[in-house]
C-alpha cells in the first residue's frame, strides 16, 4: 500500500464491451489509493471511440459497480460530452505552432517505415517518420482545399525544443524523465474522431484535478506523450502509479480482445463480489496470476 497524503484518483473505463477482472483491478486500485488518505475517486466514461462505445455497455458497467459495491466521489464526466473543449484545445496547439495536418494513409506510413528499415515500437505502434511535418504551406494549403482526409498530429521535436525533457513521479518507479521525441509525432485528432485517447485524457485528468494516476503498467510509455502535453499547455502534472496486469497460469495477460472473464459471466457462474475481490488481490500477490 502507498502511503501518501490526500489524493484525487480516477477510474476511466472505456464502454466497449463488458466489464472484465481487469477493469475492476483497476477500479479497485484507483479507489483504494484514495481511501489510504481520505481522498476522492472520480469515475470518468472514455466513450470517444464511437463506433464501439454504446449506451449498452454503458448501462451494464453501472449495474456491475452496484454489484461489486464500488462507489465513486462526485460528477461522472463524459468524454462524448466534450468535444468543444478538446477543439479549444487542439486550437491552442495551433496556435503555439505544434500541430500540423497528416495527410499519410496507414498504408503509406509503414511503406515509409520499411523504406527505412525501422521496426514500429512494440507498445505504442508504428513511429511516424514525419513525413508531412515538412509540407510546404502551399501544399497544406492545396490538399486541404482539395478535401484529402487528414489526421492532426503533435510536432514532438518542436514540443522537446520548447519544454526540454520535463520529469514526472512514478510511485513504483521513482522518478522518471519525459522524451518528447520518444515515441514520433502522434496523432491527436482525426476527421472520424475529433480527438485521441492521449489528448483527452491529459485534458480530462486536469479538469477533475487527478493528482494520482492509477493505470496498468501497458501504459506507462505513454505517460512520455502525456506528460509532454502537459508541459506545452501548461497544465498540472499528476504523480503516476502504473499497477500489475492481470495473467493467466501460463504468465500471458488478461485482455478484452482474447475473451477475459466478464463480471457479468463470473456473476452468474456463483462467484460473490467478495471471492472475486479476494481473487484479486491474492493474484497481485502472485505476481499478477489470477487463478478463478
Amino acid at each position: 500500500m502507498v502511503n501518501i497524503r490526500e489524493i484525487v484518483t480516477r477510474f476511466a473505463p472505456s464502454p466497449s464491451g463488458p466489464m472484465h477482472v481487469g477493469h475492476l483491478l483497476a477500479a479497485m486500485h484507483a479507489r483504494r489509493l484514495a481511501d489510504v488518505s481520505g481522498g476522492r475517486c472520480m469515475l470518468r466514461i472514455e466513450d470517444i471511440d464511437q463506433r464501439s462505445c454504446s449506451p449498452h455497455w454503458v448501462k451494464l458497467m453501472y449495474e456491475d459497480l452496484a454489484w461489486l459495491g464500488l462507489h465513486f466521489d462526485g460528477e461522472v464526466m463524459v468524454q462524448s460530452r466534450r468535444y468543444p473543449i478538446y477543439e479549444a484545445t487542439l486550437n491552442q496547439l495551433r496556435k503555439l505552432g505544434v500541430l500540423y495536418p497528416c495527410f499519410c494513409t496507414r498504408g503509406e506510413i509503414k511503406a515509409q517505415i520499411a523504406e527505412m528499415g525501422r521496426a514500429p515500437h512494440a507498445s505504442l505502434g508504428f513511429l511516424y517518420p514525419g513525413t508531412c511535418r515538412h509540407l510546404s504551406p502551399e501544399q497544406i494549403e492545396e490538399k486541404m482545399a482539395a478535401g484529402v482526409p487528414h489526421a492532426w498530429r503533435i510536432n514532438m521535436q518542436r514540443v522537446q525544443d520548447m519544454i526540454g525533457c520535463p520529469s514526472w513521479e512514478d510511485l513504483r518507479r521513482g522518478v522518471q524523465r519525459c522524451v518528447p521525441t520518444l515515441y514520433g509525432d502522434v496523432v491527436l485528432a482525426r476527421k472520424d474522431m475529433p480527438t485521441s485517447y492521449h489528448l483527452s485524457v491529459v485534458v480530462d485528468d486536469a479538469a477533475q484535478e487527478i493528482s494520482l494516476v492509477s493505470r496498468g503498467e501497458d501504459l506507462f510509455d505513454a505517460t512520455h506523450i502525456h506528460r509532454a502535453l502537459q508541459g506545452v499547455l501548461g497544465l498540472p502534472v499528476p504523480r503516476y502509479y502504473h499497477h500489475t496486469l492481470l495473467r493467466d497460469n501460463a504468465g500471458k495477460r488478461l485482455a478484452k480482445r482474447d475473451g477475459a472473464r466478464s463480471l457479468a459471466s463470473l456473476r452468474e457462474s456463483g462467484y460473490t463480489p467478495t471471492m472475486i475481490r479476494e481473487s484479486l488481490l491474492e493474484a497481485l500477490s502472485n505476481g499478477g496470476i489470477w487463478r478463478i
